[in-house]
């Protein structure tokens, strides 16, 4: 029996899986605000719980925002702020008086989905993680790549490959550097882009189905961000060379992104074939929590 915990900035969430993969419980709780004791406290209770359900100590694997530093072992770029400067590996594993596995959240979701997700049975998969940031994660044979500096995947703070004259030097993101994937990507990013474009404040869910609906400003807003998203995932075909890259994420919802976005990749692509296929994940929400389970396969 395994659990799998998404430490997320508003909730906690913990799933007890079998040995197959199969869901047999499942708790969420609010996110302590601003609160690391109480942020320990939760996850512990949450796991026991889950014990409880198993009748045995389970396996436990967490999917955090930000990630360990290889230098200090503590917590860095979280944007669950208490988090950081913190050794929460070794403070969870002593609340939960076992071993602990941790990784990214958008490391969680590829493995979710390589394991028995969209992309089961690729021998590479990239997953796409398109909210309110852009992050990523790389899953070779089975098994997360997280890379020396444990940055394996962090796409999303790379330049905007092959910008046009208007997108230099593009926007600050919040990282501090102008023109990243993530300050064009992202679901804010979007919306701004059509703010700035036509003075129009709307969600980017809402402006996805104005474009679908025939609005001529949201397609052509949604037309800017399929080329972009076509250059920067050009770019990782051209590195990984996946046999599929997985997306999540509330910009995955948009349809059209899986029909437009491989039509227009494949200038950006060092090959005369791109046969890498766009899918959308099949657990959806549940891939972070599920992928942090699958951490100790």
């Amino acid at each position: 029996m395994r659990v799998g915990i998404d430490l997320g900035g508003t909730k906690i969430e913990a799933v007890l899986l079998d040995a197959d993969g199969s869901e047999r419980a499942r708790r969420r709780v609010p996110t302590p605000h601003d609160d690391y004791e109480a942020t320990l406290r939760a996850v512990g209770e949450l796991v026991a719980a889950l014990d409880a359900e198993a009748g045995t100590a389970a396996s436990v694997g967490i999917g955090m925002p930000g990630s360990l530093s290889p230098l200090t072992g503590l917590v860095r770029n979280s944007n669950s702020t208490c988090l950081n400067h913190r050794p929460f590996h070794q403070d969870i594993e002593r609340t939960l008086r076992r071993p602990v596995r941790l990784a990214n959240d958008a490391n969680c979701f590829a493995l979710s989905e390589a394991t028995d997700g969209a992309a089961a049975g690729g021998k590479v998969v990239f997953g796409v993680i398109l909210g309110t940031g852009v992050g990523g994660g790389l899953v070779v044979d089975g098994k997360l790549v997280v890379g020396r500096n444990l940055v394996a995947g962090e796409w999303g703070h790379n330049p905007l490959p092959a910008p046009e004259d208007d997108e230099r030097p593009g926007p600050r993101c919040y990282c501090g550097r102008l023109g990243c994937i993530e300050a064009f990507l992202s679901g804010p990013a979007f919306a701004r882009d059509h703010r700035e474009a036509t003075g129009e404040e709307r969600e980017a869910a809402a402006i996805a189905e104005a474009a679908e609906a025939g609005d001529a400003a949201a397609d052509a807003t949604l037309s800017r961000y399929e080329r972009r998203f076509a250059r920067a995932l050009g770019s990782i075909v051209n590195v990984a060379d996946p046999d599929a890259i997985v997306l999540g994420g509330g910009m995955s919802n948009i349809d059209r992104l899986y029909e437009t976005v491989p039509k227009l990749w494949g200038p950006h692509v060092f090959s005369d074939v791109v046969e890498t296929r766009l899918v959308k994940a099949k657990h959806g929400d549940a891939s972070g929590v599920r992928g942090a389970a699958w951490l100790w396969d």
